[in-house]
């Protein structure tokens, strides 16, 4: 099970769009916390504590506890809204969770022996990661921080799907039970190759040999210099 991680909570009566921008400018997440069988809250949360919780990547797939003044409460973090040019939380969706219940989380992935698989070492390939994290279902208890697979023995052209990924004890991957084509890639190795495209310079050339295309420094006709390009106009 991942580690748990504290949040203390403040209960906020006000809620809408100018109630969560005002708290935003007093440095505040706005949060809600819904679930159980109980009605949703409304809750805020320091920003900068919120930030700092952020910065370790198992926090997205841990048990987290909410302090409300003496009462504590069990969630799991499932929407996280950011600000789309700054450093800013927006806000938050929390989720009560119970002990005897199973959860759905995403889990991040993490391959190991990149360095040395066979694929790289004696193939010369790059490995290209096609999924870096996966929904489990588990009891709270069961819930890991992360997924490993090792991919040293991974070779050239070859690929690791779903299927491969070792799962503790108690902890599903319910894409699984949908059929082989949810069965989905999750890394390769492969020769990246790099694509050269000449058919457009060959064929300028071939233009500029057949004289459809004024060289630099040439003159008209009328024994003017030939006109540079045009610059593309903006609409």
């Amino acid at each position: 099970m991942a580690d748990d991680f504290d949040l203390i909570a403040e209960l906020r009566e006000d809620a809408g769009k100018g109630a969560s921008r005002r708290l935003r400018h007093e440095g505040k997440v706005p949060a809600i916390l819904y679930g159980g069988g109980r009605p949703p809250r409304n809750l805020a949360f320091d920003h900068n504590k919120v930030i700092q919780q952020l910065e370790n990547e198992s926090f997205y797939s841990s048990v987290l506890n909410v302090k409300v003044g003496d009462k504590e409460q069990a969630v799991i973090l499932k929407d996280l809204q950011r600000h789309p040019a700054k450093r800013q939380i927006l806000h938050m969706d929390l989720q009560r969770i119970r002990e005897d219940e199973a959860i759905r989380m995403n889990v991040p992935i993490h391959f190991l022996n990149e360095e040395i698989a066979v694929g790289v070492k004696q193939g010369g390939g790059s490995v290209s990661r096609l999924m870096t994290d996966v929904e489990v279902v588990c009891l709270p208890k069961n819930l890991p921080e992360y997924l490993e697979v090792d991919i040293a023995e991974l070779e050239l052209d070859e690929m690791r799907y779903i299927s491969d990924i070792p799962l503790p004890e108690g902890v599903e991957i319910p894409a699984l039970a949908q059929g082989e084509e949810a069965n989905r890639p999750i890394v390769s190795i492969h020769i990246i190759k790099e694509v050269v495209i000449e058919e457009e310079e060959e064929g300028l050339e071939e233009a500029v040999a057949a004289g459809e295309v004024p060289v630099a420094g040439e003159e008209g006709e009328e024994g003017e210099e030939a006109p540079a390009d045009e610059e593309p106009k903006e609409d």
